[in-house]
């Protein structure tokens, strides 16, 4: 039996990949998507979406809008020279004759007609925050949940010590780890080594599917990590990672600890997890102790992108 996922994202490139990973494997049914701000305004996130249901053909898939900005009340930042000035690299996705989204408590419906519901947020946490503080006894149905996020002992890549979705709306990200149970967290110091080649991406575009990886990872590729990252040899795929893992398996060794997040300052968006040797960890504040991803296996990863993206055994 597939499992049931309840997506929330900020869909540009990553997430659009993950999404498509989910398409294509034997045992994930993505039965909501939640469109936020984060790689792009709420109204573009909502546009990509869309546009991506309609090219693979699962328009029946319910959108809801989320959030517009953070709880911190800043004007979000977006990141164009990453995503594209659409999210989508070099695809710009038709007008939407819609209305606005304005039906994110519909979530609450779906939440409660599933009792195995897991929940894969890979963006900004505003949106599954929110949720926490208005309906905590309803959460509490939840599975699991698969987050990216997080740079735990590692440099940030917005900061010297933050990743994007901490550092975005630190407060959210902080009320999600403090109520949340049964965390899967995927941070930067993992996600940053499931890289996608020119040569994999080749492969999969021969097997003509959807025709969408090729152009998403060719531009992720040249026109922003090759750029950056000098010597990389491909595009990680941060949110494909995470929606990876909802199929199980030993892709990645996990340790547990509680997970904080430094809401303000210098540090805004730091990891704080308790990674020392000792009998006696640090209090968090009674915080549940979550699985924070420290290494993956390449090879898994390899076989399993691979295989689910091109349809073959690998």
């Amino acid at each position: 039996m597939r499992k049931k996922v309840l997506f929330f994202g900020d869909v540009g490139i990553d997430d659009t990949i993950a999404l498509m990973y989910a398409y294509f494997s034997n045992h994930i049914d993505v039965i909501g998507i939640v469109a936020s701000y984060g790689n792009v305004s709420k109204k573009q996130t909502t546009r990509n979406v869309r546009y991506l249901l309609e090219r693979v053909g699962r328009s029946d898939i319910p959108v809801m809008g989320g959030a517009e900005k953070p709880m911190t009340g800043e004007v979000p930042v977006f990141y164009p020279d990453v995503h594209g000035p659409q999210g989508l690299g070099p695809i710009s996705p038709p007008p939407v004759d819609a209305q606005p989204l304005e039906n994110f408590f519909e979530v609450i419906g779906i939440i409660e007609k599933y009792s195995d519901l897991i929940i894969v947020n890979v963006g900004r946490m505003t949106s599954l925050a929110t949720l926490f503080l208005l309906y905590p006894d309803t959460m509490k149905s939840i599975k699991s949940y698969y987050i990216m996020g997080g740079a735990f002992n590692v440099p940030g890549n917005v900061t010297p010590s933050a990743e994007a979705n901490f550092y975005a709306d630190p407060v959210a990200a902080n009320i999600v780890m403090k109520y949340a149970q049964n965390v899967f967290l995927y941070p930067l110091n993992v996600t940053q080594n499931a890289i996608v080649t020119p040569g994999m991406v080749n492969y999969i575009n021969r097997k003509d599917r959807t025709q969408l990886l090729k152009p998403l990872l060719d531009y992720y590729y040249e026109e922003f990590y090759k750029k950056k990252v000098p010597g990389i040899e491909g595009a990680p795929v941060h949110d494909a990672l995470t929606m990876m893992g909802v199929e199980g398996g030993k892709m990645c060794e996990f340790y547990r600890t509680p997970v904080a997040v430094e809401i303000t300052g210098a540090a805004r968006g730091l990891s704080i997890g308790e990674f020392r040797n000792t009998d006696e960890p640090y209090d968090f504040d009674g915080r549940p102790i979550q699985s924070v991803a420290i290494s993956l296996d390449y090879l898994l990863f390899y076989k399993s992108f691979m295989g689910t993206m091109s349809g073959e055994v690998f």
